[in-house]
This record gives C-alpha cells, structure tokens and sequence, in this order.
C-alpha cells in the first residue's frame, strides 16, 4: 500500500535558497510548494524556514511575510519546522552583528554572535559530532560531511530542561576556530547551521530522515 508524499512548504519570505530547498526536498519524495501563503504554509506536514544574509534582515523579511506567526503557531500545534542557517539562527533569542543586536523568535535561548576563527566566513565542508540518538543524522557515518557558509553561530547550548518527563534537546556541534552549534532537534523544531540542500548524498540523506517524522 502506498502513501501519499509528504507535503512540505519552503516558506518564501525573501531571504534563503529557494529553489534549491526546493528541489532537494523534491528530490528525497516531498510534494513541495514555496509560497508565504498562510492558510499553506500552517496546513503543510512540514515547514521549512531557509535564511541567508544578515540576521536583522532575515528577522525584518520574516515578520513582514507573518513568519513569525507561522512558526509560532505551527510549533504551539506540534507541528514540525525546520530552520536552515539563518533560517536556523533566527529561531534563538537574538542576534548580535557589527555590534547590531536585533530580537529573535526567541523559540531557544541564546545568543548568535560573531565565529572566532582564522578564516571567516566558515565556508566550505566540515564533519559534525551528533548524539547517538539522533534522528536527524541517522544512517549518516561519523565523518560526513555538510556544506556551511557563515560568519555567525550559536556557541552555548542554554536551553535547561528540568521536567524528567521531557526529552532534552539533541544538539549536533562543530569546529571552526571554536566549537558552535551545528543542528538541533527539539520535538516539533529542527534546524541546521549547514545547508543539507548544497551538501550531497548526505544532505539528502538528512532531509530525508526529516520527511520521515512529519
């Protein structure tokens, strides 16, 4: 018996890789739209928030097209999300660039601050260190490898979770110059610092693990 693909929206806001979200999506089995619509984007099975440029940009982009109440409202249902580099970063308190602090979704606590490294922007491929339980990264060997372009990142993981009966936040890291957060997975909210949708066979192998759960 067969099953209906998954449909997932890849919120179009301005700011992101669109088309390549889309076909990566596309690619693993999805029945994908991009579109700011709505009454879309809260009654797909998944909605993906891409981002690239500057945080404060991206966060004026998203309120204007009502992405803010999306997400919110989506994830107040259970509803899964998934937030790709600044599509990702946004979803933390707030941002700090060129001494700028500009207000997040505020979903996670933290702070996106500046890499502290050598070379920035960190762009090119690097392996991650995922929890043993990750769904996101099943299947996918230890030294895999994704595709990150970025000048910015999350270095402390604050959220606590202090009710037993919750499950705590599987968060994925990475090296560059210093260790930041490279994917996270908390209920309903997933997101990645690196894009799966440039990163190969093992980007389409995350996406993949991602469909699977809506």
């Amino acid at each position: 018996m067969s099953t209906s693909p998954k449909k997932v929206v890849v919120f179009d806001y301005g700011f992101g890789n669109i088309r390549s979200a889309e076909r990566a999506l596309a690619h693993v089995g999805a029945e994908v739209e991009v579109t700011r619509d709505y009454d879309t984007a809260m009654n797909a099975d998944g909605l993906l928030v891409p981002g690239v440029g500057a945080f404060a940009s991206c966060m004026k982009g998203l309120r204007e097209a009502r992405g803010d109440w999306v997400v919110g409202r989506r994830l107040a249902g259970g509803r899964p999300v998934m937030g790709i580099c600044v599509g990702m970063q946004i979803l933390f308190g707030r941002g700090i660039e060129h001494g700028e602090e500009t207000e997040g979704l505020d979903e996670w606590p933290g702070t996106v601050g500046p890499l502290k490294a050598d070379i920035v922007p960190h762009m090119g491929w690097n392996t991650v260190e995922s929890p043993a339980d990750s769904q996101l990264f099943a299947g996918l060997d230890a030294d895999a490898r994704f595709y990150f372009v970025h000048s910015y990142a999350v270095h402390d993981w604050e959220l606590e979770v202090t009710n037993p009966s919750m499950r705590a936040p599987r968060v994925t890291w990475a090296t560059h110059g210093e260790p930041f957060v490279a994917a996270v997975e908390n209920g309903p909210l997933w997101a990645t610092q690196f894009h799966p949708e440039k990163s190969g066979d093992a980007g389409a192998q995350l996406l993949s693990n991602w469909i699977e759960t809506l």
